[in-house]
Parts: structure tokens; sequence; C-alpha cells
């Protein structure tokens, strides 16, 4: 294997959301934002080396069992159908708090830490376009899905 030294002190922070990850990025004179295409696993890696580095081995650790624990990201969720112009079906795994929904164009995407009281409001609500646009859209974390 071969080691490649990096330099990441100009990253001030990070975030990841509908598959990009946010970079917060120090130039001298400016502060740059940058998105870029990439996994949520990429997000939770560089959280997890920022762990490490920082000599903060408890963090690191959790982190470690989290993963280990975890089901697959892609695990099957069993959708409900919804009559919607927006989505063909939703569902929601509770033990991951994560809601998965079938858009009506053939795509389907996860939103990790959505709370079960979201999840009902979505589930019971008439307009399910409504209350994706009020209480989950750019609030949660999400990423596209193969199915």
């Amino acid at each position: 294997m071969k080691l490649t030294k990096l330099d990441l002190s100009n990253i001030m922070a990070i975030g990841h959301e509908n598959d990009q990850l946010t970079l917060l990025i120090d130039r001298g004179e400016t502060i740059e934002y940058l998105e870029i295409p990439a996994p949520v696993y990429a997000y939770q890696g560089l959280q997890f080396i920022d762990a490490i580095a920082t000599d903060n081995i408890i963090e690191a650790a959790a982190e470690v069992e989290r993963l280990e624990q975890s089901e697959p990201e892609d695990a099957d969720i069993p959708m409900l159908p919804v009559r919607s112009g927006m989505a063909s079906a939703i569902g929601y795994d509770l033990d991951r708090q994560t809601l998965q929904v079938a858009f009506r164009n053939g795509s389907v995407y996860q939103y990790s830490d959505v709370d079960i009281d979201t999840w009902e409001d979505f589930r019971k609500s008439a307009s399910v376009g409504k209350v994706y646009n009020a209480k989950i859209k750019g609030i949660f974390p999400s990423r596209r899905v193969e199915h």
C-alpha cells in the first residue's frame, strides 16, 4: 500500500446533504464554499478521521461500533403505496430512523435521522407532497439509492 501525505488544515467545516459533500475551505483572503458529489460514507469517513487525528478515541471507537452494528443502508424498507403526484410509495425503518421515498420519476431516496413523529405526519397526511416539502426536503440528510 502506498501512503500519501495529506494537508487538510485549510478545511474549516464539512457537511453532507442530497449526495453532496459540502466543504468550507480557508483560502487565505477568502473562504470558499464548495459542494462536490459524494456518498454519505465520504462525510462519515472524514468525521472518523477527524476523531482519530484529534485523539478523540472515545468518539472514534463509538463511530466504529456504530458502523459495525448498523445494517447496510440499502437494506430493504417495506414500502406503502401512496396517492400522490410526487411519490408512488413511502416506507420507514424505525430501528435506523430512515425514511424512504419512491418518486414518480423512478428515483428512490432515503432520509436519515427521521423521527417517528415526522414519519407519522408524512404517512397519515392527505398530501404527502406538502409534508415532504415542509418537513423533510432539505431538512434531513438524504441519499439516492438504487433499486
